[in-house]
């Protein structure tokens, strides 16, 4: 086994590689403990033909942008492992089935607009009857997100909705009574959708896969699975996935629970998984100790939602600077602040700046240098040497870089309006506090936060995690 292009694994890392080869297992670990290296491995342990157990593998993640620096990483193996995002595994075997006709999967901008013409004509129906219902003036983005919750958790009628109790969300944003009109709504929308020519979107697509190999006899493709980063995937994905492996085969789930920034809010038991044992990792190899410090303060702040799967790390040896929490005057400032920083920095390191949404990240792209790298689904080749890379911090998930830049942390974007109109403040809230666990915890060894205006109440206001900064 030759794997120059990765750390070796230290201490009980060692131990997981070489688990059984069948069944379920469930590996839980903190930010920067080195679970990407160890899906790996594990991968190619598993497809190790010198074995009893060695047969075709797949490892799969839900960030595009993190298959590009997973096949990165694993350039240098002599045994070649799979290596794709979930979508992509999806289609690739709906097609086998015959079930994937041509521009059969519906886009979200067509999504939207299915929702909206079923919310007008459910509209029409029940004023007709006699009846307003105050629950649908809301926004098309609240059904939106409360239908990707209904089919992300394979809930299929009217009845389980109802029964359905806070699975995988802070709040109910659907009181019961009104449950049974929305999913009406939502079955309208289906409707409209195939009127329009459309089967799946990407909500239920993990769906449709469950049932096919419900009734799929076939030799499976694959003897194993390992999935990265699989506090990301929703639990009719995380079924489907085990439902792709035969009984002799397994399934190997790396995950942190309180990186999860997309709203399924779900456990790995919820989605069925019968691991035999659960193994943590709590060392933080990436951050230092002073990075970690804040991530954790993040994770122990009101907003941030518990946890039963939650791996406190321990606190890291690697040594560094405070984290640097800097105050300017307005965002222009902001980025005349970063970009000559991050320049420079570049030059003997990788450095990311990432935004919190997509509008801030093209507004500040053109003052970027060329040859800075984007983060982005259709990344196809990691760059081999350093410099800047930038995009979304949902984009950033699952990697790693020796500075990080995180712009624009004022009360103005955290939690985001849009969020909190549509999922009400405290979801939002807790979704915000993750995603800048997230960010924080992409930076080796140098954070710097930038903000103008109010800070953003998501960030601990404790002096002694930060170096302290103000430009006029």
């Amino acid at each position: 086994m030759s794997a120059t292009s990765l750390p070796r694994p230290v201490g009980r890392q060692r131990e997981v590689l070489y688990l059984p080869a069948d069944g379920h297992t469930v590996v839980l670990g903190t930010a920067g403990s080195g679970k990407t290296t160890l899906a790996i491995l594990r991968s190619l342990y598993l497809t190790d033909p010198s074995t009893d157990h060695g047969g075709r593998t797949l490892l799969v993640t839900f960030n595009r942008c993190l298959v590009t620096y997973m096949k990165h990483l694993a350039g240098k193996i002599e045994r070649p492992i799979i290596v794709e995002n979930y979508h992509l595994f999806a289609r690739g075997y709906l097609s086998s089935r015959n079930k994937l006709p041509s521009g059969s999967i519906c886009n979200p901008n067509d999504r939207l607009r299915f929702i909206s013409d079923a919310l007008i004509r459910h509209q029409a129906q029940t004023e007709a009857d006699g009846i307003r219902s105050s629950m649908l003036q809301r926004p098309v983005e609240f059904f939106d997100e409360e239908f990707q919750w209904i089919q992300q958790h394979g809930i299929a009628s009217a009845q389980d909705y109802i029964a359905a109790e806070r699975i995988g969300r802070t709040t109910a944003r659907v009181p019961k009574a009104a449950r049974a009109e929305l999913f009406n709504l939502y079955t309208h929308y289906l409707k409209q959708r195939r009127r329009g020519g459309k089967y799946y979107d990407w909500s239920d697509l993990a769906t449709s896969v469950r049932h096919e190999f419900q009734s799929d006899d076939r030799k499976r493709l694959y003897r194993h699975i390992v999935i990265d980063e699989g506090q990301d995937f929703s639990p009719e994905m995380l079924r489907s996935l085990a439902m792709a492996v035969p009984k002799y085969g397994s399934l190997t789930f790396f995950g942190d629970v309180v990186q999860q920034i997309y709203g399924h809010r779900i456990s790995w038991r919820n989605a069925g998984l019968a691991a035999k044992e659960i193994w943590r990792f709590k060392e933080n190899y990436r951050n230092t100790k002073q990075i970690s410090q804040l991530a954790l303060s993040i994770a122990n702040m009101p907003d941030f939602p518990d946890e039963p799967d939650l791996v406190e790390p321990t606190a890291p040896t690697a040594d560094g600077p405070l984290p640097v929490l800097v105050r300017l005057p307005s965002e222009a400032k902001e980025r005349e602040f970063i970009i000559p920083q991050a320049t420079r920095l570049a030059q003997t390191g990788t450095v990311a700046i990432l935004f919190r949404t997509r509008d801030q990240e093209r507004n500040s792209h053109r003052y970027l240098p060329k040859e800075s790298t984007r983060l982005h689904r259709n990344l196809a080749h990691w760059p081999q040497k350093p410099g800047i890379f930038h995009g979304t911090y949902h984009a950033a998930k699952g990697l790693e870089f020796d500075t990080v830049f995180l712009p624009f942390l004022s009360n103005q974007y955290w939690p985001h309006p849009s969020d909190i109109e549509i999922l009400g403040k405290r979801e939002a809230a807790a979704r915000d506090s993750r995603l800048l666990y997230v960010g924080i915890t992409r930076a080796r060894s140098n954070l710097v936060l930038t903000y103008s205006g109010q800070l953003t109440s998501l960030l601990p206001r404790r002096k002694d995690l930060y170096q302290l900064r103000t430009y006029k």
